[in-house]
């Protein structure tokens, strides 16, 4: 029960996203990966005007091609790394919120290109909340970070948002230290104590596994399962035992979207850390999981390729999310079996027709029936 004082100053939940988000300028990084190009099509969606700053899209095939996002929102082609085409973004296009996606993401490629990921994932982001330091007109800041950023000590309960940081891999590191970054802006630039900017909302967001329809990333389950179902060939499993939380893309980003606009309207009541995670009936192993996903294409198999000797990966991380059910009134909506059935509805549609126009309009049909059953099952209601 929240208490008179705090009520008070809280945005009343559940929100209208359309009347947060339509005609808004909303920047978002790394626009061409899968996590982004699905954020900006519900941005636009929603009747903002996005602008995208990305590198290319950093596979053959993506989302951002397949839905030729390109043709629906401002497509900025840059570097997180570069801070001087970053400005320039910031300075053209004036954004009043931004959701700061853009990483080096894949655990494995941290342990061969270490300097590359640290300078990603931690200057890189120095960069954006540079950015942002600089353009008075920016209202609400989104840091999307990583289940990672925890110390990982394999715990059978979830981390809270006070737990502390830390990192095995360069990858975990990396995101750790994203956090530290966001945390020292907010206390040092964007808080009303720090230079008087109270209108200025900042705060970080971290998932866990996300799947869903348009990702072709290199090293990660559902890719690399679709990839051995459509060439018909064995799927190669590093790590059945390792237990993971999956959640549909949107259900994150649904978050991410509600956060945005919590920060939006209270910048103090919403700004730090928040978690967004599946609950615990999505908690299953690799191996479980390329069972139902298999189950759900009606055909394949996979076969257990461990080798003691690869890099580590933590075997067990979750994520205590009561945070975000208390104030934000976010909670997931899908079970693990209607997001796998959604994710491979995605990549048959586009098997069947690869060079069709009709992704977009699928994507937003996903969307759109996410949305109704957020409504229907009484949670969050974006």
């Amino acid at each position: 029960m929240r208490n008179d004082k705090r009520q008070n100053t809280l945005v009343q939940f559940p929100v209208c996203l359309r009347e947060c988000y339509e005609g808004k300028r909303v920047l978002v990084t790394g626009h061409t990966g899968f996590k982004g190009s699905w954020l900006a099509i519900w941005l636009k969606e929603l009747g903002a005007k996005v602008i995208g700053f990305s590198l290319e899209p950093p596979t053959e095939p993506s989302n951002f091609q397949a839905t030729r996002l390109h043709e629906k929102v401002v497509h900025i082609q840059g570097d997180i790394r570069n801070i001087d085409a970053l400005r320039d973004a910031f300075e053209r296009h004036r954004p009043e919120m931004v959701f700061h996606l853009a990483a080096q993401s894949l655990v494995r490629l941290s342990y061969k290109e270490p300097k590359l990921t640290f300078d990603t994932n931690v200057a890189g982001t120095v960069n954006v909340f540079e950015s942002v330091r600089k353009t008075p007109e920016v209202r609400a800041l989104v840091n999307v970070t990583s289940d990672k950023c925890y110390e990982n000590r394999e715990w059978v309960w979830g981390y809270r948002e006070n737990d502390p940081l830390g990192g095995h891999d360069p990858y975990s590191a990396s995101k750790a230290c994203a956090e530290i970054v966001s945390s020292a802006y907010l206390r040092s630039y964007f808080s009303k104590q720090a230079e008087g900017r109270d209108s200025l909302g900042s705060a970080s967001a971290r998932a866990g596994n996300v799947i869903g329809g348009g990702d072709w990333g290199q090293d990660r389950l559902v890719p690399d399962c679709i990839r051995g179902l459509v060439q018909g060939q064995k799927i190669a499993i590093r790590n059945p035992g390792a237990l993971r939380p999956w959640q549909h893309v949107l259900e994150p980003l649904g978050g991410y979207l509600l956060l945005g606009a919590a920060l939006w309207h209270d910048p103090a009541a919403y700004s730090g850390p928040w978690n967004f995670g599946p609950d615990e009936r999505s908690y299953l192993t690799v191996g479980a999981m390329a069972d139902n996903l298999i189950h759900c294409w009606e055909s394949g198999e996979w076969e257990d390729v461990s080798d003691p000797n690869t890099p580590h990966e933590s075997n067990r991380l979750t994520l205590n999310c009561d945070k975000a059910h208390a104030q934000l009134e976010w909670r997931s909506a899908l079970s693990i079996f209607e997001a796998l059935q959604m994710t491979v509805d995605w990549y048959k549609k586009y098997y069947a027709s690869p060079r069709s126009h009709e992704m977009y309009s699928f994507c937003v049909e996903q969307i759109a029936a996410y949305e109704e059953i957020q409504k229907s099952r009484g949670r969050d209601h974006p």
